[in-house]
C-alpha cells in the first residue's frame, strides 16, 4: 500500500486541510478501481466500511492477488468532517458557499467534444485510451476557487480515468439503494443483487453534477455527440451506493457491505479468487431483491404542515399508489394528516426527524414509471 497526501488549501486559506488516499496493486496492470467514503462528511457507514476494504486490500496485495490498481480514499471530504454546528455533523453542504459538496463537478465531454475532433477511429479500446487521457488533461485545467473545489479537482484526478468508481453513502434513514447512468444497468445488476439493493435508480443526468455521474456521463455524452460513428462503449462503470440511513453504522454491516463490493471487483477481474471453488463462489449470486427503475419514477413526499411525523410503512416495503405512508399530527389541535403514496413502488428512504415542518422531504418512493424531469436529486 502506498499513502498520498494531497494538500487541499491554498498559500492564503483560513484554514488548511489535506486529502489522504490509499493505492494498492499496480498502474496498468488491470481495471482501475476507485473507492471513496462519506464525500458528504457526515455520513459516516461508508468510512466504516472503507476500514474493512483497507484490512482486505492489504491482504490481498500482499498475496499477489490484486489484478490492477486499485484507490481508496476513506475519508473523501476533509472539510466538512471538520464542520459542526452547535456540536451537530455539518458534512453535506460547505459552509463557505452553501454548494453541495456532491455537486458541481467538472463536466468535461463539454472540453473534450472539441478537443477530440477528428481523433476517433474505429478502434474502440484506442478511443476509451484517447477519451481518459483527454479527461484528465480537461480537469487539470480546472482552476478551482475556493478549497471545497480544490477537493473536487482531487477527487475527480484520481477517478476520471477508472473503469469502476464506487461512490459510498447513505441517506437519512433508508434501505440500500444504488443510483447509477442507465447505460450501466447491465453492469450494474450484479452489484445491486451482491448488496442487496432495495431500489436502483437510473437516469442519463440526475442534473447538478454529482461526482458519479462525472466519471460515467461522459461517455455516453460523447457517444451521442459523435452520433454513433465511432464506437465509445460506457467505459466508467460508476455508481453511488447508498449504505442505508446514518445510524446504521456497526461493524456487522460495513464487513459484510465490504465484502460485498470485493466480490464485485472479483466478478470484474480486479481481485483474484484464492482457488477455484472461491472463484465458483464469488460468481454464486444472490437473487436480486428489486428491478432496476428510472429516477425520473421516484416521488418525494413533502409535509405539508408541520407537526408529529408518525411513519405507518416500513422501509422497503412495496406500496401501491394510494397507500397511507405516515400521519403528521398538530400537537396543538390534535387534527392528523395522512400522507399517501402518488405512486406504487419500493418505499426506500424517509427522515430521521420525527417533527417536520412545512415543506421538509419525508420520503421517497421508486415507482417504475418515469413522470419527472429537471434536477432529479434531492438538495
Amino acid at each position: 500500500m502506498q499513502v498520498h497526501q494531497h494538500p487541499i488549501s491554498g498559500a492564503h486559506s483560513n484554514a488548511h486541510y489535506q486529502l489522504t488516499s490509499l493505492h494498492f496493486g499496480t498502474p496498468g496492470s488491470g481495471k482501475k478501481v476507485y473507492i471513496q467514503a462519506s464525500l458528504h462528511a457526515d455520513e459516516v457507514p461508508g468510512m466504516l466500511v472503507a476500514q474493512f476494504l483497507r484490512k482486505e486490500l492489504i491482504a490481498l496485495e500482499a498475496a499477489g492477488r490484486l489484478q490492477g490498481e486499485v484507490i481508496l480514499v476513506p475519508a473523501a471530504n476533509p472539510i466538512g468532517l471538520a464542520q459542526a454546528i452547535h456540536g451537530a455533523a455539518f458534512g453535506r453542504f460547505d459552509l463557505t458557499t452553501g454548494i453541495n459538496f456532491n455537486r458541481a463537478y467538472k463536466h468535461v465531454a463539454d472540453d473534450l467534444k472539441a478537443s477530440l475532433a477528428g481523433l476517433l477511429g474505429q478502434d474502440a479500446d484506442a478511443n476509451v485510451a484517447l477519451i481518459r487521457a483527454h479527461a484528465r488533461t480537461s480537469i487539470a485545467t480546472w482552476h478551482p476557487a475556493t478549497d471545497a473545489e480544490a477537493l473536487k479537482k482531487i477527487l475527480m484526478t484520481m477517478a476520471v480515468d477508472a473503469d469502476i468508481v464506487l461512490d459510498l453513502h447513505c441517506d437519512n434513514e433508508a434501505a440500500l439503494h444504488i443510483y447509477a447512468g442507465t447505460p450501466l444497468a447491465t453492469a450494474i445488476a450484479p452489484l445491486s443483487a451482491i448488496m442487496g439493493a432495495q431500489a436502483v435508480l437510473l437516469a442519463y443526468q440526475a442534473g447538478g453534477e454529482p461526482f458519479d455521474e462525472a466519471c460515467s456521463r461522459l461517455w455516453w455524452d460523447l457517444e451521442r455527440h459523435f452520433e454513433g460513428r465511432y464506437p465509445i462503449p460506457p467505459a466508467c462503470v460508476s455508481t453511488t451506493v447508498e449504505l442505508r440511513g446514518e445510524q446504521e453504522v456497526s461493524y456487522a454491516l460495513a464487513q459484510k457491505d465490504a465484502a460485498g463490493l470485493l466480490q464485485f471487483l472479483m466478478l470484474n477481474g480486479v481481485v483474484l479468487a484464492a482457488d477455484a471453488a472461491a472463484e465458483a463462489a464469488a460468481r454464486v449470486l444472490p437473487a436480486p431483491l428489486c428491478e432496476a427503475t428510472p429516477l425520473e419514477g421516484v416521488e418525494p413526499l413533502y409535509a405539508p404542515h408541520p407537526g408529529i411525523l408518525v411513519y405507518t410503512r416500513e422501509l422497503g416495503e412495496r406500496v401501491a399508489a394510494g397507500d397511507a405512508i405516515a400521519d403528521i399530527i398538530d400537537p396543538v389541535s390534535g387534527e392528523t394528516t395522512v400522507i399517501h403514496a402518488g405512486v406504487a413502488g419500493v418505499f426506500f428512504a424517509r427522515s430521521a426527524h420525527r417533527h417536520v415542518i412545512r415543506g421538509m422531504n419525508i420520503g421517497k418512493i421508486a415507482g417504475a414509471t418515469a413522470y419527472r424531469a429537471g434536477d432529479l436529486l434531492s438538495q
